[in-house]
């Protein structure tokens, strides 16, 4: 188990915490187009919305959920994301 307390430990730490959504969704997907298939996102949000957000933005089957948590203490939310397929050309 890595620091974070997830069992994967991320390739790519976006924190979006003191971000507007869209640009968040936008900054996620440039950095998803530079990822390699089976390399891991870890995104930090205060949003809740964030995890069906990420979602409608994602072509279908590209990412896999690894996991998610709400830390009460800082008020955010932790998700880790599995890119399974390249989807952008």
């Amino acid at each position: 188990m890595n620091p974070t307390g997830f069992k994967h430990k991320a390739d790519y730490v976006l924190d979006f915490k003191e971000t507007i959504t869209p640009l968040a969704l936008l900054k996620m997907t440039q950095v998803l187009r530079e990822m390699k298939t089976d390399q891991i996102l870890e995104i930090i949000a205060y949003d809740p919305d964030t995890r069906t957000d990420l979602f409608k933005v994602l072509p279908p089957s590209s990412c896999e959920l690894l996991d998610m948590e709400f830390n009460e203490k800082t008020d955010c939310y932790r998700i880790q994301l599995k890119k399974i397929r390249h989807f952008w050309p």
